[in-house]
């Protein structure tokens, strides 16, 4: 502002140098009733100015006698008169104060969580840290905490952090903080493995861990007052063996409701939180891009990160009468039930595409592709005169589907009586009793043979195809007991033979069917066998089988009579539209 004569420095409004506001405003060449104005304005500004100094600030003078807590203190006070800063910056000012370190520790445990895919920012991790040092969630709690109990919780946290990010995975479907709508959500976990060390004590336990955390995100339990709920939760947390029906009986009270309804989609989009519930739903049911068959859930690189598209493109439904304009059209066009998930590559442009026109080739390359994502399976759905049924449909087939997945987390096993083997054995084999030598010990030629486990994948796909029923490994066609001792020799202990099968049956069916089957060993005659109990699928979706020469994409498998038997696609279509949901 150099050369404009209204511009003074502001050290000359003090310094006693006469500044006249007239003599500055006729310097700026104004006109008379400009000039007036100006000079009024001006007067008035250094009249303000002035008064400044005969303002009463206090002054605090921190002595160099006083200890780092006394400093704190003071800051404290100063803060809640000046520009505040949070209670998480608060919270870790106090506690840098007595460990210096503690920053720098939390900031390499969030690159580290970072690069693991759950972005953790400094608030959260500053959170979790006052949880696990105080059992509490606010954050002045911590304020009074010494050095070694900060340090002792840090270590709590770090490993219960690691545990987290291996669990959430592989039982919750959560593969990073991109599937939360909230990491506060965390918060009570973090509490409860902090109270039993660093891990859930059963898989029991983690079932129902999950079922609430799916709950607390479908119902945005702390998207408000966020600190009053944390509080009232982690009391629970404290005075609960096992928290989490009271932790879910919460959210009840504050919702009505955990289930969830077909009305609650309705017009909801991308930002609702169930839109990302709906996401790990399908990871949890073995959803794969409908362009490359990668699974969901696998996904690694930026080229496989996840998008999502529209079944019925926006394109197609504007130019099809829905009103870009409208508020209501918008919302229904960008509806979650209208939304399907895919990798970055695959995220194609269909244009005005009709589902009627490209889902068939889909549901041909990569058989399933569609039930798993929920579409539903009637093509004249398909078509965008039907799009408000289309909707409709998908909207109760994800309700349904997501208070299934919920309610069988939590359901309790019903105490089963089991027929002794020897019995069902003599039984022999039939539509819902089948028999294998081995698992991967080829009899004929006495060594290892990973071909075989093949043959048990179809069968427990057949039972689940048709009416469910029991495959013994260890007994021959004929029903001579030959036992496991030799399968269990190839992999060093019973319990790494039943994670052999276990993989085999996630990794080629899938994860989400893990409710249907059950494993136990019974020993006959003498000899150990595993017994696998098998429930019938229902409905319409059918469970399909990695084919075993990658170009044959999937396969299908039935029980007909006492054998299994793969179906070609059109007798699986045929099959599948025969059966009641």
């Amino acid at each position: 502002m150099q050369g404009v004569p209204i511009w003074q420095r502001v050290v000359d409004c003090f310094n006693g140098t006469k500044l006249d506001p007239i003599r500055l405003a006729i310097e700026a060449k104004k006109s008379e009733q400009d000039l007036i104005d100006l000079a009024s304005t001006l007067n008035e500004n250094l009249a303000k100015l002035r008064r400044i100094e005969r303002l009463d600030l206090p002054i605090q003078v921190v002595p160099d006698t006083a200890e780092l807590g006394e400093a704190i203190d003071i800051f404290d006070r100063i803060n809640s008169q000046g520009v505040k800063l949070t209670d998480a910056e608060l919270a870790l000012t106090h506690v840098t104060a007595k460990w210096p370190d503690a920053r720098r520790q939390l900031k390499q445990k969030m690159v580290f969580c970072g690069d693991r895919k759950f972005e953790f920012g400094l608030t959260f991790m500053t959170r979790a840290l006052v949880t696990t040092v105080t059992g509490r969630a606010l954050f002045e709690q911590i304020h009074s905490r010494s050095k070694p109990e900060l340090e002792s919780g840090w270590s709590r946290l770090d490993k219960i952090l690691d545990y987290l990010m291996s669990v959430l995975p592989t039982h919750a479907y959560v593969h990073g903080t991109d599937d939360l709508n909230t990491t506060n959500a965390l918060i009570p976990i973090v509490a409860y493995l902090s109270r039993t060390g660093g891990t859930f004590p059963s898989q029991r336990s983690i079932a129902h861990a999950v079922n609430w955390l799916y709950a607390a995100l479908i119902w945005a339990r702390y998207t408000a007052q966020t600190d009053q709920r944390l509080e009232a939760d982690l009391s629970i947390v404290a005075k609960e063996l096992e928290p989490w029906a009271a932790l879910s009986a919460q959210i009840v009270e504050q919702r009505g409701r955990i289930d969830v309804k077909p009305d609650d989609f309705e017009g909801r989009t991308a930002q609702h939180p169930l839109y990302r519930m709906i996401y790990v739903l399908m990871k949890a049911h073995g959803a794969v891009d409908w362009f490359n068959g990668v699974p969901l859930g696998q996904t690694v690189g930026a080229a496989y990160s996840l998008h999502s598209r529209h079944v019925f493109p926006q394109a197609l439904l504007y130019k099809s009468g829905w009103d870009v304009g409208n508020y209501i059209h918008r919302q229904t066009v960008n509806e979650i039930s209208n939304r399907a998930f895919l990798t970055a590559t695959s995220n194609i442009q269909l244009s005005a595409t009709e589902p009627s026109a490209y889902l068939p080739d889909i549901e041909a390359k990569y058989p399933g592709a569609l039930a798993s994502q929920f579409i539903p399976d009637d093509p004249e759905l398909w078509h965008v005169t039907r799009y408000n049924d289309f909707l409709a449909t998908r909207r109760a087939l994800l309700a349904r589907k997501l208070n299934q997945h919920m309610a069988q987390l939590i359901a309790e096993p019903e105490e089963v009586r089991h027929r002794p083997i020897a019995e069902l054995v003599k039984l022999g084999e039939s539509s819902t009793l089948e028999f294998k030598s081995t698992f991967q010990w080829d009899v004929k030629q006495g060594q290892q043979n990973k071909s075989l486990r093949r043959s048990v994948l179809k069968s427990v796909a057949a039972l689940m195809n048709s009416e469910g029923g029991t495959l013994i490994i260890g007994v021959e066609d004929d029903g001579q007991i030959f036992g496991l001792e030799r399968d269990i020799w190839l992999f060093g202990s019973r319990d790494k033979f039943e994670q052999a099968l276990v993989n085999l049956v996630v990794g080629d069916i899938g994860p989400g069917l893990s409710h249907y089957y059950r494993i136990r060993f019974e020993e006959i005659f003498g000899k150990l066998v595993c017994v696998v109990e098998v429930d019938p699928v229902r409905g319409k979706d059918g469970v399909f089988v990695k084919g075993d020469n990658p170009t044959k994409g999937k396969e299908f498998f039935v029980r007909i009579g006492n054998t299994t038997r793969s179906l070609d696609p059109e007798q699986t279509h045929a099959y599948l539209e025969s059966r009641v949901d």
